[in-house]
Order: C-alpha cells, then sequence, then structure tokens
C-alpha cells in the first residue's frame, strides 16, 4: 500500500525524507482553556536508520503538560522534573552517548519544539505532544492558531477543535489558509466544531512540498452580564470579566518614538507610518503630545497634552513627517525627573518603540509617570525587551515585542488599537475572604473596550453561594456592582470541571514568574521559584523552572530519549552609572555613553574597532589600573556589509596594589579568573566571590560581576547570553563603571580621554 504512495514521492525519496504517514491536530476549548494535542507518525522506508524530527509550534503563554514516543508497541512516557534533577539525567546519558539532539528556538510569539530521534528500517513511531493556554481576548475576540507545517504532503492530515462556551457563542469565523473550500463547522448556542482535512491533491495546490501555513480560529462569546461570568466546580473557580457597551473613556495619551541611530532605515519609516495612522484615530475628545529622543530630548508641544482636534492631529502628521533617525540612544535624560514630560497624572501613556539600549540603566520611572501608565514597545530582536517588561510591569501597562518585518507597522497599529480605547480604570474585584481565599490578582489599573480580566481562585467547603463584587472608575463616577454566584460541587463531567483547577495552577504559575521579574530581592526570587516550581510539578506543566524528560521504562539506568527546557528570560541589573559604555546593538561596535554632569549633558561615541583589536578602556596612571578589552568579529548588518561589527569577549583589569604582588583579573564568556597570591576561577553561571589584597571580585546569579578596586572605584561586567540569539545577536561582554570617584583626574584610555 504504502510502496505504491512512496514511488509517486520522488522528491522525498531523492532528499531521503521519512515518510509521513499522519499528523493530527485535536484541540479542546472550554470556556478560554485550550488543550491542544499534536500527533505525528513516522514509517523509516528507507534500508538504514534515519533520525526523525517532530517539530511543534507553540505559542508562547503555553505550558507542555504531555509528551510521549511510541515505538514497536513501547510507550516512552515523558516526565516532568526540576531542572536541576533533569540536568543531572541529561548529563548522564550525555556522557553514555545516548542522548537525542533537543532544540528550543523562539519565532515571533513561537515557541518551536523540536525532538530527534534515530528510527530503524522498516519501523513506524508516533509522536504525541499536548500543551495548554488560556486564550486571550483581544479587539473584541478570541483567537486560536495552529502551525500545519508537515514539510511534506500527507496522506492523512487533520485539524479538528471543539469549543465549548457556557453562555453561548456569538460568532466563529475560520480564516483560511488559501481557500476555504477545504474548511467544514459547525456551530450551535454553546458550542462549535471545526474539521479540516485537506486531501493530498488539496494540500497539493497549496504547495507541493507540503503546508506551511497557520490555522486560525477567532470567535466571541456572549457576555450580557456587567459582572461577567464566573463558573464554580470542584472547590475552584474562575472570573470573567469582559463588560460591554460602556463608553469610552476619553484619554491623555503621549506618545514616545526612540530617533536614534538603532533607528535608522526601515525601523523609523515603519514607525512613521504606524503613527500618521495612529494620529487620524485619535478621539477628539482625547489629548495628545509627540516625544522623541535619542541623546536628546525633543517635545512637539512643550509642557502639555493639546486637545486631538483636526487641525493638531495634521500638524501633529506633520511632525512625524519630519522625524529623522539619527544621534546616539540614551534613555537616561527622558525619564528622570526633571523635564517636564510626565507632570499630568494621565490614564495612558503609550510609549513607541523604545529602549533599544542595552545598558544598565536606573530610571526613577514612577516617579517621572506619577499614576500613568507604561505601554511598551520593544522593536526587534536587539531590544531590550525584559527591561521594557519589568518597567511596564512597575507602571501599570505592558511591554510587547514588534518583530522586525514587512508587518512592523501593523504591529505596531495593532498594539495601539488594544489600549486606544479605556473603558474603566482601577478596576477591583472583590470575593469576601470567609469564601474565597489563593486568589490570583484582583486588581487591574485598566479594562479596554475589547479585552477580558480573570480572576481564579479556590472556594472553601461547604460555600453554596460566592459573593462577587466589582468596583471600578469610568469617565464620570466610581461604579459598583455585587452579585451571588451558585457555587456547584458536583464532579461530575471531568472535562467541563477540570479545566478551571488547571486554570488556576497555569494562572498562578504565570503571575509568580511575573513577580520573579519584577523583584531583584534574592530572598524573595528564591521564594518565588520555589512556589513555581512546586506547582509546575504538581501539574506536570513545563516552566521555565522545570524540565520534560523521556526515559526509557523499567531499567535501572535510563537512557534519556529527549529533554526539553523552556526559555528562562535572563535576569537584568538596572543602576545608574558614571560612565556608561554600551557594548552592543549600536551598529554592532562597541558604543559609549558619558554622563558629563557638571556640562548637564551626554558624550557618545562610537569606536570603529576590527577583530582581535585590543582597546585600552581604562588607565589611571597614579593608581596602576589598567582595563583591556578584545574585540571579536560579528555578522555584519543587512545592506551595511561593507561595515564592520564588533563585540567585547575578553577583558583584563589589573591593579598594583602595592602589596606583595599585582592583581590581574581576567574576564572571559565563561569565567572569571583572580591571578595575585594563587589563582582562583568563578563560573559566571553561579555565585562566588574572591578577595585579595583588598580587591574584591563577585559574581551574583544574574551573570554580573562586581570588582572593587579600592573605595569609590567599582566597575561592573555583565556577561550577555541569548539561549536562541538572531543573526546579529552573539554574546558579549558589557563594561560598566558604576563608582569612578576615586579616579585620578588624569586617567587615559578612551573612557578616561572622554571625561
Amino acid at each position: 500500500m504504502y510502496i505504491k504512495k512512496i514511488k509517486h514521492r520522488e522528491l522525498n525519496d531523492s532528499i531521503n525524507v521519512l515518510f509521513l504517514l499522519n499528523k493530527r491536530s485535536l484541540c479542546s476549548v472550554v470556556s478560554r482553556y485550550t488543550v491542544t494535542t499534536v500527533e505525528s507518525s513516522v514509517w523509516n522506508q528507507l534500508p538504514i536508520t534515519k533520525e526523525a524530527a517532530f517539530e511543534v509550534d507553540l505559542p508562547s503563554s503555553a505550558f507542555i503538560s504531555n509528551f510521549t514516543i511510541t515505538s514497536n508497541g513501547k510507550v516512552y512516557m515523558a516526565q516532568v522534573k526540576e531542572r536541576a534533577a533533569a540536568r543531572k539525567i541529561y548529563d548522564a546519558a550525555k556522557k553514555q552517548g545516548k542522548t537525542a539532539g533537543l532544540v528550543a528556538t523562539k519565532s515571533r510569539e513561537i515557541e518551536k519544539f523540536r525532538v530527534a530521534v534515530s528510527v530503524p528500517s522498516g519501523t513506524q513511531m508516533l509522536f504525541s505532544l499536548t500543551y495548554e493556554e488560556l486564550l486571550p481576548r483581544r479587539l473584541g475576540r478570541y483567537e486560536l492558531s495552529l502551525g500545519l507545517r508537515p514539510g511534506q504532503l500527507v496522506q492523512n492530515l487533520t485539524v479538528d477543535v471543539s469549543i465549548t462556551e457556557r453562555t453561548g457563542i456569538s460568532f466563529i469565523r475560520v480564516l483560511p489558509l488559501k481557500t476555504n473550500r477545504l474548511l467544514s463547522n459547525t456551530a450551535q448556542a454553546c458550542c462549535a466544531r471545526v474539521h479540516y482535512s485537506p486531501t493530498l491533491q488539496q494540500q497539493n495546490s497549496i504547495s507541493s512540498k507540503g503546508l506551511n501555513a497557520d490555522f486560525i480560529i477567532q470567535y466571541d462569546v456572549d457576555l450580557r452580564d456587567l459582572l461577567g461570568e464566573v463558573q464554580v466546580y470542584d472547590g475552584y473557580f474562575v472570573h470573567y470579566f469582559a463588560p460591554r457597551g460602556l463608553p469610552v473613556v476619553p484619554k491623555d495619551v503621549i506618545f514616545v518614538i526612540d530617533v536614534s541611530g538603532s533607528m535608522i532605515g526601515t525601523k523609523i519609516k515603519q514607525t512613521k507610518q504606524a503613527m500618521s495612522t495612529i494620529l487620524e484615530d485619535l478621539r477628539e475628545g482625547d489629548h495628545f503630545n509627540i516625544i522623541t529622543f535619542s541623546d536628546k530630548v525633543h517635545t512637539w508641544k512643550k509642557g502639555r497634552t493639546v486637545r486631538a482636534t483636526r487641525q493638531n492631529v495634521r500638524d501633529a502628521k506633520d511632525f512625524v513627517k519630519r522625524i529623522i533617525a539619527e544621534g546616539c540612544e540614551s534613555i537616561i535624560a527622558f525619564l528622570t525627573p526633571g523635564p517636564l514630560f510626565f507632570v499630568c497624572c494621565l490614564p495612558s501613556v503609550l510609549m513607541f518603540p523604545p529602549f533599544l539600549y542595552q545598558g544598565p540603566i536606573s530610571i526613577n520611572a514612577k516617579k517621572a509617570l506619577g499614576s500613568a501608565s507604561l505601554f511598551g514597545l520593544a522593536f526587534g530582536d536587539d531590544a531590550d525587551f525584559l527591561l521594557l517588561k519589568r518597567l511596564a510591569l512597575d507602571n501599570r501597562g505592558v511591554a510587547r515585542m514588534v518583530y522586525e518585518d514587512t508587518d512592523a507597522a501593523l504591529q505596531l497599529k495593532g498594539f495601539y488599537d488594544e489600549v486606544a480605547s479605556p473603558l474603566l480604570s482601577d478596576i477591583q474585584l472583590s470575593y469576601l475572604d470567609d469564601q474565597a481565599f489563593d486568589i490570583t490578582r484582583s486588581l487591574f489599573p485598566n479594562y479596554f473596550q475589547g479585552s477580558e480580566l480573570v480572576v481564579t481562585g479556590k472556594v472553601k467547603p461547604g460555600v453554596k453561594d460566592l459573593k462577587v463584587s466589582m468596583s471600578a472608575i469610568d469617565s464620570k463616577k466610581e461604579v459598583k456592582f455585587e452579585n451571588d454566584v451558585l457555587a456547584s460541587h458536583i464532579k461530575g463531567n471531568g472535562r467541563i470541571s477540570s479545566f478551571v483547577h488547571r486554570l488556576w495552577a497555569y494562572f498562578t504559575i504565570k503571575e509568580l514568574l511575573l513577580a520573579k521579574l519584577n523583584t531583584t530581592d534574592p530572598a524573595t526570587q528564591r521564594l518565588l521559584a520555589d512556589k513555581a516550581t512546586n506547582l509546575s510539578l504538581k501539574y506536570n506543566f513545563v516552566t521555565p523552572f522545570t524540565s520534560l524528560v523521556v526515559v526509557k521504562p523499567d531499567e535501572c539506568n535510563p537512557e534519556l530519549i529527549a529533554c526539553f527546557q523552556t526559555m528562562m528570560p535572563p535576569m537584568t541589573t538596572t543602576m545608574i552609572s558614571t560612565m556608561m559604555p554600551v557594548s552592543s546593538e549600536f551598529d554592532g561596535d562597541p558604543h559609549f555613553v558619558v554622563q558629563l554632569p557638571k556640562l548637564h549633558h551626554n558624550l557618545c561615541f562610537t569606536v570603529d574597532g576590527r577583530a582581535n583589536d585590543v582597546l585600552r578602556l581604562l588607565s589611571p596612571p597614579p593608581q596602576g589600573i589598567i582595563v583591556d578589552g578584545h574585540l571579536m568579529g560579528a555578522p555584519p548588518k543587512h545592506g551595511v556589509e561593507e561595515r564592520s561589527r564588533t563585540y567585547f569577549d575578553l577583558l583584563t583589569v589589573s591593579s598594583d596594589t602595592g602589596g606583595s604582588g599585582d592583581i590581574m583579573i581576567t574576564l572571559s564568556l565563561d569565567a572569571v579568573v583572580v591571578e595575585g597570591e594563587g589563582r582562583d576561577t568563578l563560573p559566571v553561571n553561579q555565585q562566588g566571590s574572591v578577595r585579595r589584597q583588598g580587591v574584591t571580585v563577585s559574581v551574583d546569579n544574574h551573570r554580573s560581576c562586581w570588582i572593587q578596586l579600592a573605595k569609590d572605584v567599582q566597575f561592573l561586567v555583565l556577561f550577555h547570553q541569548y539561549k536562541h540569539p538572531s543573526y546579529l545577536q552573539m554574546a558579549h561582554l558589557g563594561f560598566y563603571i558604576t563608582d569612578g570617584r576615586g579616579l585620578s583626574a588624569s586617567t587615559q584610555g578612551l573612557l578616561g580621554k572622554a571625561t
């Protein structure tokens, strides 16, 4: 049966691709909570052992909850383990040569799960992966996206989606791949089923190499109660709050646009294009202003926002047209208190696209913004998204990545549309303390048209009616609602009731991750990480604190088949420095920003170095301190291939302590070596410290090395690492002077001469 089909697959035979028997995506949506299982069956029709790769596109918000491999009747079941325990299994198997490769990469807002396993000739192998997520409501709809990228034509390709919403489905639509003739769907008041199963001929009409597309379903629910929908099952509850029909609150909005050299070319063109469209969408009751920044800050209307009249919008569009990206990049002057950019208490502040800046900074953003909300966009892979995310979390807002692509202007406009229509502010969803506990976040700064707020928690045994109340502020006054919800403790339909407690765990872990990101206290970070780890293990979720390990069952020495880890966001350190060299992402060269406090200006310059050059960064002669940096080459930017790009990959700091000998500190991408009265090595991925002749070298758990040479002389070296670097990103070192008060006035070197 299969031999005949293989003969018609000359392309597959010519490149020795294994035969994909079937690929199925089964998705169950219950009250927005989605459980998706992707199955793929391959057959090795070749006369030799061949590697089979199983790849699944995962939404970045999803948690994997199950993975199995079935071969010759044997089932290899995945286990979710704490990261350190999984690492031990991985390392042990690797030493025995039993490890199969697995990679997790990131593409836009998608994580790619990939596992590769050797398949003997004539063997059939089945892969099955399950992941879970909560569909967010944006712009008045929920969107479910399933990746269809089998890499070849598939005899049995199936997508089956079932949607159950207790309050009813108001609409559902399936976006076509190329044509909607291949789609069928059925919908009832509260349920919908979408089935997609194209034939080989239909797949071939789209692409002879197999589908390479996203299968997207959009829908919304009926929700007429202003207090929203509350469901209670088996001691857990979920509250969906998304009132319809409220008037839009007029807003004050400040658009902040990066016009530094990092925005030159397509970025600034797309930003201006999006801004022009956004300005046209402002309502007459809105007020707005525009600020541009690089090493200088320019305000369109000094010290105030203006009403969005037709004339003001036209003037603003003319101002945007004249914007040119040039100059150095520094946001220090922009968000520190002083300039009257945020003197008003604004409902919303939108920042367009800021923080491509990679150095350590200290921004008293709360003091600058007051009660305003900060919404930020990080434009491109070289942007410091985690810094922006932390600032947004701390200032009543959210942050989003904008990916460098042809649709970047649409991404910018799409994000603005999500926050352009505020309906309520300071929303408090409350549940009587003696009825509910372990409640997730219930105080929200804003509610926007087309969005949804979600709260989950536990209900105490014996509670029959859950009392729910809401208070918020609309355009004119404070509003309050209150209602009693019947608490059902029936354990009947497992598919319906089980989603609530898994949703509670999912939401709680997400909030623990955000809380850990938003604190710098090590003890608090450990406590939050422990809580998240315990919940992840209990509910079998693969999170940044756990790993997925597949082993052969019933063996004393299990063989590792695959080990999967989600990406752990690197921690960044923020502080003010007297001199701030930024060794990344400004045309690829070491880029320096030096504060000149007495002149109230920043000096910005770039060094055109070459690979293997050694730069003398600092040398105060009387003090015997020398800091040198070694450059490594980096790939050029597209369109400017003739210009070289470099990073620091090695730094040396030497100090004449006046004691029995000099201290030499060598910092590479992997370790810090301290020499002088012995030799000590500090790995960069674990905490440790060394003290020699009054010099202290400490490595913290944020990949940072602090060097205290003398009183009022302190340096910081950051080890910039990328889990899945883009073409332009390379692991590199950043050097910062965090305390330079003790340096001599005659200090030489690139930084010394600059000051």
